[in-house]
């Protein structure tokens, strides 16, 4: 590229971010943002530094989106805050929370009033409204009721290696940390599922689904494999001085 079409280039996304300021949209920094000309922004949302909006976009009035940002072909309801994080070809209901750190894949339809948090990872799936996901999960493939609870941890286990399969969750369903769900299965209204499970049948309304290998404690196990002793010797030595190895 050459330099006239560098500074082309620039004129032209400022023209674009100005227009945006003059209908009421507020920027941290309008020199660093990033937004086409097909995207619509509602008045009073606010931008941070380093966010890109792309394609056919439209972002609702009085939302928050936070700096590096990227929003692709979606939908950004009213008063939504998005901090740091990928939205892909999806909608975003009003007062919903994103990230930081989430990745919204294409497909995706989240509800209003719902957290989609740190590290969170929703594909071509629905969550509905009021449901959360604080961090650390994978929903794909899924159609997740209304004020779901999926802990942390939680992943759903879509693909065979062949094919992709889909999974319900109903309403009030309350999902515990480090649980896998795997597709196809259906958890319905108001059900648990214990914290550490692994899913692989359908929990009917108002159960609790337990699935984990009884746990079993094996006594000296570690001293017979001269393991304890070991370990004993290597805190005294650090106690002798003065809690720094040597």
């Amino acid at each position: 590229m050459k330099y006239s079409e560098y500074q082309e280039k620039e004129s032209e996304r400022k023209r674009i971010a100005i227009a945006h300021l003059e209908n009421g949209v507020d920027f941290a920094d309008i020199s660093s943002v990033y937004i086409d000309e097909t995207v619509q922004i509602g008045a009073g949302t606010f931008i941070g530094p380093c966010v890109t909006l792309e394609g056919d976009t439209v972002i609702g009035a009085n939302a928050k989106i936070y700096q590096n940002t990227r929003i692709r072909d979606s939908v950004i309801g009213d008063g939504v805050e998005i901090q740091s994080s990928v939205v892909l070809e999806s909608s975003i209901g009003e007062e919903s929370r994103i990230g930081p750190f989430a990745y919204v894949r294409p497909g995706s339809e989240i509800g209003r009033n719902c957290k989609i948090g740190d590290f969170v990872e929703v594909k071509n799936s629905t969550f509905g409204d009021g449901s959360k996901s604080a961090h650390l999960t994978y929903i794909g493939d899924s159609d997740i009721g209304e004020d779901v609870n999926l802990g942390c941890g939680v992943v759903f286990v879509n693909y065979d290696g062949t094919h992709k399969f889909r999974s319900t969750i109903g309403d009030g369903v309350f999902i515990g940390c480090n649980s896998n769900i795997i597709s196809p299965v259906r958890i319905d209204d108001g059900a648990y599922v214990a914290a550490g499970s692994t899913i692989t049948q359908d929990i009917p309304e108002d159960a609790l689904g337990v699935a984990r290998a009884k746990q079993k404690n094996i006594e000296g196990w570690a001293t017979r494999r001269g393991l304890y002793n070991k370990k004993k010797k290597q805190l005294q030595k650090t106690e002798v001085h003065g809690g720094e190895e040597q």
